[in-house]
């Protein structure tokens, strides 16, 4: 490099030596000049790698990472051990060490580097990174080739491998082909030239500009069974990370105006982990003792996962279970707040599978305060009597009706003057019919909960028991749960998401038959039972509430708002479904149900004939896999056009009013397990699965990771507690 620097000083002392020329030569040999001498420094981007399966790979970090990481390293302090945060907070960089650390869970350091040459590597065609001290003299060796017009040049590098730049469009990288003897190896450039690319501009990479900084919500999230949480095996870090991915591209979507106006950022998802502290106390080698050595695979499977169902069923593992969930929890809330002293939201808390069992039994032993008891008691979800307008503010946002609390504030209307409301005095305060009638709903509503609570009701209240009905629920809802010493959470959930949940099952083995309607969780306000409707493992709750009454789990809405086979019959239907309305086309089939149907029998033929034998795998990620975007906004007009003229066609029987079944179903009474919301909601299948159900059965438990549609009514309902709601509502959403 001192050879290189010592050739650039002597080139421009040539021409400095050069005599005197006049005024308009000297003007056009300038231009010249620097035309040819367009030299400009490269800039680079920082990279961290990441080691699977002994494989390397160079991931880039978002836009607004990579300045955050240059611009430290431009301070010069990274001589220090300065560290920088990445990723929304979840990784820090050791900027002096170059290594990338995970923050909230156990994770293999990653190296990091400061890129600005890049060569194509062998296997998968992917670009790498070279050393930052050898991008150096490679850069330096650019500039003197652009400077001086000279190319050609070759260099070295420390593996003994050659690099020759021809000119700046085209740069190669051999591998070093010599024999070895007495007298040593000389590098060639015999061998496959690789291509050289210089800056991260020039070599194609997929670069994130990054997530806001702005946190609005916390939500913990707890796996089921096993080590792996998908059909990939891959464990609860990498599937919460693509479903906070998810919610980041649905909050551009459906909340692109409250971003606008900076009213949101985003939310955060953090994995909660206790398989690995279960299996750490030693059961294992107990396992293995008494193993049969035969089937062996299979056996360690069972081992490794479908046993921890029997293990929770354990008092003796159940309680190890139980606290390392919720010290974990606890840990990570105690961290969170460290690191993000201005977060000022809230918390909620999600489990998948069994996870949402151990949650559900953390939440129902959880101990409110004594004035939330008498509050809960009376019926009432608010935490003080003196709220005044702020408890109505609290119910218009809850029936999305935000924009009229200036005039419920203006007319000095708190909770108790609401309930004495007529439609009469709410028409002359001039609310419109709609929102009136929402309103009046909500009352009639509330006002039947009450009176349902009241002593001696037979649906609150067991005829044998003198207690009251929530205390003798409150009982009820914990019969047959494993002897345990529940630890106490730091803070009160909002929200609890159930995805793919057994817990109406495990209720009823326990021996609960139903739920009182007037019980709710002690801390926690919201309660949602989202499942697969193939998903083997989930079961409804809102039969448990209200048994006597027949009626369908709330239809997911499709985050397009499109429909997907489910036009012969809505899915919310009080009355049960023909029994192949759900496993077949119906005639009137929306056009985009079919083109959607099309690309998956694509993907998943072209995944079965490149690779039948050896990556089955791959054939069932197609299934999950979003179709094309082109494919996508290029029938976004005809899928519209096409639902538009399916709505218009009029009813032929009388018993297809999707409008009015989905209004009478979202009104159906289920309880204050969810403030009096619908709690069961069912996921629309894809089209390819509506074929044959048990064969997508498994993929159904493990959906929900990467499901546009179960992260969007999470958003909606998070955000909903906030004021806040979506750009534009989706058809069938409550």
């Amino acid at each position: 490099s001192r050879g290189l620097c010592r050739s650039i000083m002597s080139a421009q002392e040539q021409q400095q030596a050069q005599p005197p020329v006049p005024a308009a030569a000297a003007s056009s040999e300038a231009a010249e000049l620097d035309a040819a001498n367009g030299y400009e420094a490269v800039v680079p981007h920082w990279f961290y790698c990441k080691v699977t399966d002994s494989r390397e790979r160079w991931i880039p970090f978002s836009t607004q990472d990579s300045e955050r990481l240059e611009e430290a390293h431009g301070s010069g302090r990274d001589k220090e051990d300065l560290v920088v945060p990445t990723s929304g907070g979840r990784y820090d960089v050791h900027l002096k060490k170059r290594q990338r650390v995970a923050v909230y869970w156990e994770e293999e350091v990653s190296e990091v580097r400061r890129c600005t040459w890049f060569y194509k590597g062998d296997k998968d065609n992917k670009y790498i990174p070279y050393s930052e001290t050898f991008s150096e003299e490679l850069e330096e060796a650019y500039m003197i080739a652009v400077t001086l017009d000279e190319w050609k040049k070759k260099l070295e590098s420390p593996s003994r491998e050659i690099i020759i730049l021809h000119n700046p469009k085209l740069m190669v990288h051999y591998h070093p082909v010599a024999t070895s003897d007495d007298w040593g190896s000389t590098p060639t450039e015999q061998g496959r030239p690789r291509t050289v690319k210089r800056g991260v501009e020039n070599i194609a990479a997929e670069i994130p500009n990054g997530e806001p900084l702005q946190i609005d919500h916390l939500v913990f999230v707890v796996h089921g069974i096993g080590p792996a949480c998908d059909i990939r095996f891959r464990s609860i870090i990498q599937c919460v990370n693509d479903f906070r991915n998810v919610s980041l591209s649905m909050l551009q979507a459906h909340f692109k105006k409250a971003q606008e106006q900076q009213q949101i950022g985003r939310v955060e998802f953090l994995p909660v982990n206790w398989h690995s502290s279960l299996h750490s106390t030693g059961v294992d080698v107990d396992l293995e003792r008494i193993t049969l050595p035969s089937i062996n695979r299979l056996r360690h499977f069972i081992n490794d996962t479908i046993l921890d169902v029997f293990f929770y069923n354990s008092s003796t593992y159940c309680q190890t279970i139980v606290d390392t969930v919720a010290s974990e929890m606890n840990r990570l809330y105690q961290l969170f707040l460290q690191r993000n002293p201005l977060f000022k939201g809230g918390v909620s808390i999600a489990g998948h599978s069994l996870g949402s069992l151990i949650l559900f039994d953390l939440l129902t032993n959880q101990k409110a305060a004594p004035e939330e008891d008498e509050h809960r008691e009376e019926g009432s979800r608010t935490t003080s009597s003196n709220r005044g307008t702020e408890e109505v503010k609290e119910i218009l946002k809850k029936l999305e009706l935000s924009e009229y609390c200036d005039v419920f504030e203006k007319e000095k209307m708190d909770r108790q003057a609401l309930f004495l409301c007529t439609e009469k005095n709410l028409k002359e305060m001039g609310i419109p019919l709609g929102p009136r009638m929402k309103i009046l709903h909500y009352i009639s509503s509330k006002m039947e909960m009450q009176r349902g609570a009241e002593p001696g009701s037979p649906l609150q209240r067991d005829p044998d028991s003198t207690e009251d009905g929530r205390n003798c629920q409150y009982r009820d809802i914990g019969l047959g749960q494993v002897s345990a010493n529940y630890p106490q959470l730091n803070y009160k959930p909002t929200i609890f998401f159930a995805f793919g949940s057994p817990i109406g099952m495990f209720l009823t083995v326990r021996g609960v038959k139903r739920i009182n309607p007037n019980y709710s969780l002690p801390t926690c306000k919201g309660f949602f039972n989202i499942f697969h409707p193939f998903d083997p493992v989930a079961y409804r709750i809102e039969p448990m509430i209200v048994p006597d009454l027949e009626f369908e789990p709330m239809l997911l809405p499709h985050h397009k708002g499109r429909k997907r086979m489910h036009l012969g019959k809505a899915k919310s239907s009080p009355s049960p479904p023909a029994p192949s309305s759900c496993c077949s086309p119906q005639p009137d089939t929306d056009p985009s149900c079919l083109s959607e149907l099309k690309e998956g029998l694509t993907r998943m033929s072209v995944d079965l004939k490149n690779n039948l034998l050896g990556s089955l795998r791959v054939a069932w990620q197609s299934f999950t896999r979003a179709p094309l975007p082109a494919v996508e906004a290029a029938s976004t007009d005809a899928e519209a056009e096409a639902e538009t003229g399916v709505e218009k066609q009029p009813d032929t029987k009388p018993d297809e009013t999707p409008a009015a079944v989905k209004e009478e179903a979202s009104l159906i009474n289920v309880g204050r397990l969810n403030g009096g919301n619908r709690i069961d909601y069912v996921l629309q299948e894809k089209p390819i699965e509506s074929f044959n159900e048990y064969l997508f059965a498994l993929q159904g438990h493990l959906c929900y990771w990467e499901s546009e549609d179960t992260v969007l009514l999470v958003l909606k309902e998070i955000y909903q507690t906030q004021g806040i709601t979506l750009d534009q509502p989706l058809p069938g959403s409550q």
